[in-house]
């Protein structure tokens, strides 16, 4: 091989090895604009948090926990209570409050209440997403009449009720912001608006939301005067709102009693094993004990729900 062919050979290699060089730069850059995407539309959705991202915990489990039916529901409960936290996560802590709680109450009063420990844990775990998920409909349901006044004047200016949903996800706060900012990602993802606005009234189910999506919907479907329907309807849902404010005020005395009857019982037991040490190793000895203290505690249960359930005003 002379020199001119080793010359001309070299140049070749050379000229090919930098365009697979310009071909591997933009595919990296174009990877890493998508990637970028990703991470803010799932930043958007609740699913991370910030732009980079928070580092989970227990990935694999979570994995394996949203596979099945039980994952999925606390997937979706999760979402309702705006919780940054994934199922795996919360499975994890639930198990160790379970088994702190069950060391406490083993310890404290007897064996025979550790396994009782644990399943008051399990229920107060469930209560504490139900409790956060009530609070953020509540806050949802609060911030319903400034939404329709905002989607009734972006109407009233002729914008497209995609483009006022998208606008009035950065006008409000959270909750309603960060949830219409997941239904208009969701319909930039090219879902229907039937189907994104119904997503919306199931993590967050009130009457109030549910008349306004009805409205919505009926109005995307056949059109119609959409800005007379949204501004009375954000008139009744401001009365509503002062409704539910006196009535929560009327029964702040009952709901707290329905909580002390339980803590009245739990506190008890405390008082038992402090006046005469080791009377609930004794009592829990036999299954007559047993059975009565089970008794006593599903008594106690009881009347916490028909307190709850007899105080509860749908308005």
């Amino acid at each position: 091989m002379d020199l001119q062919t080793r010359i001309t050979l070299t140049t070749g290699i050379a000229l090919l090895t930098c365009v697979l060089a310009v071909l591997g730069v933009q595919a990296y850059a174009a990877g890493r604009a998508r990637r970028q995407a990703l991470v803010e539309r799932l930043s958007a959705t609740g699913q991370l948090t910030g732009p980079g991202g928070r580092r989970r915990r227990f990935p694999g489990l979570d994995r394996r926990l949203r596979r099945t039916r039980l994952g999925r529901r606390l997937e979706l409960r999760l979402a309702a209570t705006g919780l940054d936290v994934t199922p795996g996560e919360f499975f994890v802590t639930m198990l160790a409050v379970v088994a702190g709680l069950w060391l406490v109450g083993q310890a404290a009063l007897a064996p025979f209440f550790g396994p009782i420990a644990g399943l008051l844990g399990v229920w107060a775990a469930v209560q504490f997403l139900n409790w956060q998920r009530q609070k953020r409909i509540e806050r949802f349901i609060n911030q319903l009449p400034e939404l329709a006044r905002i989607l009734a004047n972006a109407a009233h200016a002729g914008l497209a009720l995609r483009t006022a949903i998208g606008l009035a996800a950065e006008e409000l706060e959270a909750p309603a912001g960060e949830e219409l900012a997941k239904v208009s990602h969701q319909l930039a993802l090219g879902a229907s608006m039937d189907d994104a606005l119904g997503e919306l009234a199931e993590r967050l189910p009130s009457r109030e939301l549910v008349v306004l999506v009805t409205t919505l919907v009926l109005s995307n479907r056949a059109g119609g005067q959409v800005v007379s329907a949204l501004r009375n309807l954000t008139e009744t849902l401001e009365e509503r709102k002062e409704t539910r404010r006196e009535v929560r005020t009327q029964l702040s005395q009952v709901s707290m009693t329905s909580y002390a009857v339980p803590v009245l019982g739990v506190g008890s037991l405390f008082l038992m094993n402090g006046v005469k040490d080791g009377a609930l190793d004794r009592m829990t000895g036999s299954p007559l004990g047993q059975a009565a203290v089970l008794v006593a505690f599903g008594l106690y249960a009881l009347g916490f729900l028909l307190i709850r359930r007899l105080s509860r005003i749908d308005v």
